[in-house]
């Protein structure tokens, strides 16, 4: 019985992951900083909550972002950020 309850716990974990993983695995892991959601942002490396809402807030404030270096322009996101995340940023319209 207790080894049931282990795999049924694996089992829902397995899931769970998947579940999470899913929508970065079915978008290449690129992220569009034009269009993304916070949680989206968040997926890139060095980026949580505080420094998503600062790309959505710039964005909004001041419109698309032309070229994906320009998310340097948003306070807090630096070089080292920039450069840690360029192989995922993408900016597009409308995406």
């Amino acid at each position: 019985m207790e080894q049931k309850k282990r795999c049924l716990a694996l089992l829902v974990a397995v899931i769970a992951l998947f579940v999470f993983t899913l929508p970065a695995m079915a978008s290449d892991g690129k992220v569009n900083i034009n269009t993304a959601t916070e949680k989206e942002l968040c997926t890139l490396k060095r980026v949580g909550p505080k420094y998503a809402k600062r790309i959505i807030e710039h964005r909004n404030k001041e419109g698309a972002f032309n070229t994906p270096k320009d998310i340097i322009k948003v306070k807090g996101i630096g070089p080292k950020t920039f450069e840690a995340n360029k192989a995922f940023i993408v900016v597009k319209d409308g995406d």
